[in-house]
């Protein structure tokens, strides 16, 4: 199976190249690979992942895409934000924590409310906007109503999975369906590493607030998988 032309070009130019940042390898089956660095080896890749390496042949790779990567923020500087009155009148109203809700906006955008993804997700919340009109959002840039509704979605799907904070995070980012087809969180680079750095954003407000980090920080193998009731 021939590679497209947009696969062939990056494979050409990058054949032995070290990133200086994550990039995605995108596969035939659909899953995203977050890589730090790759190297052509005749018909095979070699992957730089976290944990190690892995092969792939050059067939599967469908294309080579840059991470969208924020710089992160450090927790005192986001409770200083001007959105911060907006996030306790969410966490008030959908009765979602206020410290995950900035965790959450600290992944998504690094509090830049015109931020604008690949996959057309906006805003400070990174809302979609099928999600965004579901939800009544008329200006998906607004600070207020992008946090507003990015909060409510993010309670329904805490409630959907009974509170597990893991799941939930999973499908913030990868789309409930994932969860649901997997059973558990999607084996995707990008899912399992979001999911990490807003647990550990989370975990860092929390400890720095003197209260305990949260339940969800075990590690996401032993994530437990989605039972009927929480469907």
């Amino acid at each position: 199976m021939r590679l497209s032309r947009t696969a062939v070009l990056c494979c050409a130019m990058t054949a032995m190249v070290s990133t200086a940042r994550a990039e995605y390898i995108v596969l035939r089956s659909g899953q995203r690979l977050s890589v730090t660095s790759y190297q052509r080896n005749g018909d095979k890749y070699k992957l730089q992942i976290a944990g190690g390496t892995v092969e792939v042949t050059a067939e599967e790779i469908v294309r080579i895409e840059p991470e969208e990567v924020f710089t992160p923020v450090k927790p005192d500087d986001s409770v200083k934000s001007p959105f911060r009155d907006l996030i306790d009148a969410a966490a008030a109203q959908y009765l979602v924590d206020a410290d995950l809700i900035t965790s959450v906006i600290a992944a998504e955008s690094n509090f830049d409310p015109k931020a604008i993804s690949r996959r057309n997700a906006r805003g400070l919340m990174q809302l979609l906007p099928e999600t965004a009109t579901r939800l009544g959002v008329k200006d998906i840039f607004d600070p207020k109503e992008n946090i507003g509704a990015g909060t409510r979605y993010l309670g329904e799907l805490l409630k959907r999975y009974g509170n597990n904070l893991v799941l939930a995070l999973a499908a913030y980012n990868a789309g409930p369906e994932k969860v649901e087809r997997f059973g558990k969180v999607p084996p995707y680079a990008e899912t399992i590493s979001y999911v990490r750095r807003v647990k550990r954003d989370l975990d860092l407000r929390k400890s720095g607030a003197g209260a305990k980090p949260s339940s969800a920080s075990k590690s996401l193998a032993d994530s437990p998988t989605i039972r009927a009731g929480n469907r």
